[in-house]
């Protein structure tokens, strides 16, 4: 089913909504589709509108707050199983073929803040990051009922992009005149974009990708996040919440539930995907917060490649009544490689079921709900 922006807004912010919301986030793994067509799918089944997702349709505002400019990208080596790129950043890059969708940095750019500031140009803000008829386009789209959305760099995933890892938690410590210069930098830029672009134009859904933590925890812990990032996001944060923003959504893989606290004190009231694998669990989360964090993705992907008992007690848990307000129900990522076709269909059909949907009937269509 096709959602408006305020069904989608209502599912997070009314004291009651219509019914639940059940979409696929990020669609199939690199290489699930050859599986799927050795076992029978057909095409509708390969790109998801077979399965009758949710969705609700998402226009960009007409900024850019990140990354603009930049080196120009080109490939240094083309093999059968991997390529090796330069990318924007200047990073010599590797994707591995088959299996892998983002290439992985082999360097990092930035050191110390001589290399910062080679980079930084690429970060600063400049009238023309903003794309007035894009903003004018929006405007019609949010009439219609699409949902506006801007993103603003991540807070730790931008120094992690520029200095890897273990160079940003090690730049807190070591070096804060640069991780300051590079909060600055990017915060200054986010800013003073959106503040232009909402006084013509109610954005939504605030967005920030982050993916700072590993299955052991985050990266940094919650000291880190109020210190670093939590001035950057307030700051984004109330000026657009002021003006009508009502969901402020963050994605981060792993086990973040040492730093959800934090997180919330930072505005978010949307994390995604929830992974069970790390030690997410959207149900114990909602115990804890009530209606004041919502949820996106949460069900065991992992499940698809058990027995249909397995998928059928994930759902049970997972898709209780208590849940259904503030919650887009979905697998917690990519479908992996090895889901059987059979299975994938009982967990669409089954999941139905028990959220009293009706059944599919291959017309609705879908949408990625990763934002």
């Amino acid at each position: 089913m096709r959602w408006t922006r305020e069904q989608y807004i209502d599912l997070f912010c009314a004291e009651s909504v219509d019914r639940p919301m059940f979409v696929e986030l990020f669609g199939p793994l690199v290489g699930l589709e050859d599986e799927w067509r050795a076992q029978g799918a057909s095409e509708d089944e390969i790109n998801m509108t077979a399965f009758d997702w949710d969705y609700v349709p998402v226009c960009g505002c007409g900024g850019n707050t990140g990354l603009r400019g930049g080196y120009q990208p080109c490939v240094i080596e083309d093999t059968p199983t991997y390529t090796v790129s330069r990318d924007s950043l200047g990073r010599t890059v590797k994707l591995h073929k088959g299996y892998a969708t983002i290439p992985l940095p082999m360097g990092y750019p930035v050191t110390d803040m001589d290399s910062w500031l080679k980079l930084k140009p690429f970060y600063t803000f400049s009238e023309d990051r903003i794309n007035w008829d894009a903003v004018e386009h929006a405007k019609k789209q949010q009439a219609s009922g699409v949902l506006v959305t801007a993103s603003i760099p991540g807070g730790f995933d931008t120094p992690r992009e520029l200095m890897g890892e273990e160079g940003a938690c090690l730049c807190y410590y070591e070096n804060e005149e640069l991780m300051t210069d590079i909060m600055e930098t990017i915060s200054d830029t986010a800013f003073r974009v959106l503040e232009r672009i909402s006084e013509r134009l109610c954005i939504d859904n605030l967005c920030v990708h982050e993916d700072m933590a590993g299955k052991s925890g985050p990266m940094i812990g919650p000291t880190l996040v109020r210190e670093w990032m939590m001035p950057y996001y307030r700051r984004i944060w109330d000026m657009l919440s002021s003006r009508g923003t009502k969901l402020f959504s963050q994605d981060s893989d792993g086990n973040m539930n040492p730093i959800i606290d934090a997180v919330m004190d930072c505005g978010v009231n949307i994390v995604y995907p929830c992974e069970p694998a790390a030690g997410m669990d959207m149900v114990a989360l909602r115990k804890k917060y009530g209606d004041t964090l919502g949820f996106k993705g949460g069900i065991d992907k992992h499940v698809l490649r058990g027995t249909k008992e397995d998928i059928r007690r994930e759902l049970e848990y997972k898709l209780s009544p208590d849940m259904i307000r503030g919650t887009v129900f979905g697998l917690d990522h990519r479908i992996p490689g090895g889901t059987p076709l059979e299975n994938y269909r009982y967990y669409v059909d089954t999941a139905r079921e028990i959220l009293g949907l009706p059944p599919r009937d291959g017309k609705r269509g879908w949408a990625r709900m990763a934002f």
